[in-house]
């Protein structure tokens, strides 16, 4: 086998790596996080509660697991990104701008897929522009994928490291020290804080339950952005594991996410861990986190090749998109009904409401795994 064979099988296990962590990730949002609810009714161990109550996201600062779904996918996107770099900018305009397209059409598309997203469960889109929520969470995912994407084609691994410290620098000092028109300097509120300010007059259409700051707002795409950069540095080190050792490459993995929890968590103490302001803190915390589960995952899927084991989240990952689509455009729990309610009624009432999520769970799992077989990927 050549050095150039090997090279490509480890890219091919990164990649299982990548899918079964994100469909991890998902796995929450398709119907995982009523799992601990019902493990409740059905043991009753004060535990349940506990774990379901990290299922639920801070209202408003604070960090529950659940708050760190969105930006762990935006980390990935940017750990894709940093497995195989690319500087374009030696290259001539003829040869750039198709790339320059393909990046632009990527950004509208997912702004339109999140529009579509936000007016799901059979409501749709507003007739009235005004009446439209513009800002998603694909929106952001592509905003956040557009800029890094911009900075592996254009800058330096030295010039990404200061964009992503100065960003977060820059949002610290924005948000702390600079009064908001009207108002003060350093107030992270709901409503008196810059990214409600920003909203409320520059963000078109409606926000989120018509609340003074949308949690996809427009200012806190900037900091999104470092989540993005950060996977991008975390790739770039996977792509250097034939090089480095695997074993060492994971252990640096997990310690760098130690460092940013600790760096973010003592950040809190000034500048609180947020998810709707998407504070710099919050940044650290939700990187730290995620580099850890890539460690984690890196080093069971690919390394000890468990790859088995992680089937279910393995098909999950790799149609992620369009699962999460699915699940505002199309109503998985009549589905589940259909299918299995009637072996879930012929439960006992304690077990019912775990069959219900297993039974919702399941249909989603079938169709994936129809997909998966037959190399239906959906992707954007």
């Amino acid at each position: 086998m050549t050095i150039n064979d090997t090279k490509k099988k480890v890219a091919k296990k990164r990649l299982a790596s990548l899918d079964a962590l994100r469909g991890m990730d998902m796995f929450w949002i398709l119907g995982g996080e009523k799992l601990f609810a019902a493990l409740f009714v059905l043991t009753g161990w004060a535990g349940w509660q506990v774990a379901h109550a990290q299922t639920l996201h801070s209202q408003w600062h604070g960090f529950t697991f659940y708050d760190l779904i969105f930006p762990l996918f935006i980390f990935l996107s940017g750990v894709v990104m940093g497995l195989s770099p690319k500087r374009i900018d030696h290259l001539p305009l003829s040869e750039r701008l198709p790339l320059y397209k393909k990046a632009f059409k990527r950004l509208l598309l997912l702004c339109v897929l999140g529009i579509f997203y936000n007016h799901g469960w059979g409501t749709g889109i507003p007739a009235s522009l005004d009446e439209i929520r513009y800002a998603s969470v694909l929106g952001r995912i592509a905003v956040a994928w557009f800029f890094a994407v911009m900075l592996i084609w254009h800058t330096s691994l030295r010039f990404q490291m200061l964009t992503a410290f100065s960003i977060l620098i820059g949002y610290w000092i924005w948000l702390s020290f600079i009064p908001v028109p009207g108002g003060s300097a350093g107030v992270l509120t709901m409503q008196g804080s810059w990214n409600a300010w920003i909203d409320q007059h520059l963000l078109p259409g409606i926000t989120y339950q018509n609340r003074a700051t949308d949690p996809e707002g427009l200012l806190s795409n900037l900091p999104a952005i470092v989540n993005a950069i950060l996977g991008i540095f975390a790739g770039r080190l996977i792509a250097k594991a034939p090089d480095l050792g695997e074993w060492k490459t994971v252990g640096i993995l997990f310690a760098s996410g130690l460092i940013c929890l600790a760096l973010g968590w003592t950040w809190n103490l000034v500048f609180p861990v947020n998810k709707d302001l998407w504070t710099s803190s919050f940044v650290l915390v939700t990187s730290g986190w995620s580099a850890i589960l890539l460690a984690v995952f890196y080093a069971f899927v690919d390394v000890l090749n468990f790859r088995k084991a992680v089937y279910p989240f393995v098909i999950i990952g790799a149609n992620s998109i369009m699962i999460y689509l699915a699940s505002s455009l199309l109503n998985w729990e009549y589905t589940a009904k259909s299918v299995f309610g009637g072996l879930v009624v012929a439960g006992s009432e304690s077990w019912q409401p775990l069959l219900s999520v297993f039974a919702l769970l399941g249909v989603q799992l079938l169709v994936l795994h129809w997909m998966y077989k037959r190399k239906i990927l959906v992707s954007v």
